[in-house]
């Protein structure tokens, strides 16, 4: 008898459907077609002892299963369940008729409870775009599921609970969550506060100006002057998540197994901040089945890489092409794989080895060859690519010890929302582009113009700091965003000279 169940697999960042043909009869025998990979192969053992401890028979004839589309690669545990509903289906064990209904996925232990698999939130949106009546999955991955509404989720604990409930003996009440009100409920909360920190006014401003334009940064100072404190709080002060936003987000932290078992939708803005030791296929994603890297799960939030001269030099550049295009492709043999990387990179560094280059109270024990040679770690073409150079220096005891509290994430994020309006009505007509970071060259001729007081000044800045070209639209571009904050039509002097004063490493004069 030939029985067919539905099941899904991921590539990439989506899910398409596979449907397990599974047929009884004939001679002894197992065999398994359609390009399992090993983890699929060992179903079969799994399979069998889940059935056989449950009271059920296996079949003695020849069992004969085929995963469609055969020239897919098929991977991972998540066909289990699939797999052994088919064989009691195809024996005459259990109904064959509600399996059209509902596409099954999990990992049976030996005695059949269901283990958890990954990327189950993709899966039950294409099982709702197939039209499928519901989704039965590992109890653990229920929540994930039920972000996606107009679906049935159906939380199965053990391969009994399947079995009675597709015969009609069992009723097991679907999960539903209402996945907005959580959504907004979750968005009131913020982990860190930019009031927290004292002192350094000027540094949050400059991570204001980055926050409203989408502006990549990097923040240059001695030890303990709070570089990492305010880069976490970077989050806290851009636009919230819109909920697609946050479905991609949730999405790629699912793929890569990243959520946990009362998994609901990302209402914060994710902050990724892996250690210098990270590879290269660990950073931007890969592998032999590829996999999101530390670039993706930063989609849509920020990226932050501390002590930026000790990450390795292949690592920092293949983020070259991410920071361009917004994704990253991984190309194999068998297939190429896109992953969202739309992030906004923050990263820090001491000035030098010792760290107290220009510190105003310490003195630094490092020639200038050493300084330069450690500014060198970090290659041109990637410093062309980060648009604010920061210089942050000690908070002194005053600041610290004092009771007056500064503004708050929420205080900032309202100025940095009312900006970003403004960018989308600017961009309305240009797809792909939303911020003013995005900006392409030609168009930041066409849509930053200068007047003639601000071409003098950016002249004089060039000549007197010995700024290189690559500084010249990237001063601009941030001109146009601290304008877009002021609420001015048109980039004034005043914009331009704030923006020139986050240009520190290109200076001539910087590490003597």
């Amino acid at each position: 008898m030939l029985v067919k169940t539905q099941s899904a697999a991921v590539q990439g960042v989506d899910a398409f459907t596979i449907t397990i043909e599974t047929n009884q009869g004939g001679s002894f025998g197992f065999e398994m077609v359609g390009l399992p990979d090993n983890a699929v192969r060992e179903s079969r053992a799994r399979v069998y002892n889940a059935i056989l401890h449950n009271g059920f028979e296996y079949p003695k004839g020849r069992i004969t299963i085929n995963l469609a589309p055969a020239d897919i690669k098929k991977e991972g545990s998540a066909y289990d369940l699939p797999i052994a509903i088919g064989v009691l289906a195809a024996s005459g064990q259990i109904k064959r008729g509600p399996l059209e209904k509902y596409m099954l996925l999990g990992e049976l232990s030996l005695d059949g409870i269901l283990q958890p698999v990954k990327g189950i939130l993709p899966i039950a949106i294409q099982a709702r775009q197939e039209g499928f009546q519901g989704i039965l999955l590992p109890e653990a991955n229920a929540s994930e599921a039920a972000i996606v509404n107009g679906l049935e989720v159906i939380p199965i604990r053990h391969l009994l609970d399947a079995t009675q409930f597709l015969d009609g003996k069992k009723f097991i009440e679907p999960l539903v969550k209402d996945t907005r009100q959580i959504f907004n409920e979750a968005q009131v909360k913020l982990d860190a506060d930019f009031s927290d920190v004292k002192g350094q006014e000027s540094i949050k401003r400059a991570l204001e100006v980055a926050a409203a334009g989408g502006h990549n940064v990097i923040l240059i100072g001695p030890p303990g002057a709070g570089k990492t404190m305010l880069a976490k709080r970077l989050p806290g002060i851009l636009p919230p998540l819109t909920l697609t936003e946050a479905l991609e987000t949730t999405k790629i932290h699912s793929v890569a197994g990243k959520l946990g078992s009362n998994a609901t939708l990302f209402a914060h803005r994710p902050f990724r901040s892996p250690h210098h030791t990270i590879s290269d296929v660990a950073l931007v994603g890969g592998g032999g089945h590829p996999q999101p890297g530390e670039i993706s799960l930063a989609h849509n939030g920020v990226l932050f890489l501390d002590e930026l001269p000790e990450f390795k030099r292949t690592v920092l550049e293949v983020m070259r092409q991410p920071l361009e295009e917004r994704r990253v492709t991984v190309s194999r043999a068998r297939c190429s794989v896109d992953f969202p990387a739309n992030f906004m990179l923050v990263s820090s560094m001491n000035p030098c080895p010792c760290g107290y280059y220009n510190h105003p109270d310490k003195e630094c024990i490092c020639p200038p060859q050493l300084v330069h040679r450690y500014l060198g770690r970090i290659s041109g073409p990637l410093l062309d690519r980060i648009d604010l150079h920061i210089e942050v220096t000690p908070v002194n005891f005053e600041q610290l010890s004092s009771r007056r509290s500064g503004e708050t994430s929420s205080q900032v994020r309202e100025r940095v929302i009312k900006a970003r309006e403004i960018q989308t009505e600017r961009f309305r007509d240009k797809p792909g582009i939303h911020s003013n970071a995005m900006m392409p060259p030609n168009l930041v001729r066409q849509l930053c113009p200068l007047n003639a007081e601000c071409e003098a000044m950016l002249k004089t800045a060039m000549e007197r700091l010995g700024f290189s070209a690559r500084a010249f639209d990237r001063i601009t571009k941030v001109g146009r965003t601290i304008a877009d904050l002021a609420g001015s039509p048109t980039i004034e002097a005043n914009h331009i000279a704030e923006a020139i004063q986050y240009r520190s490493l290109d200076r001539e004069s910087w590490a003597g």
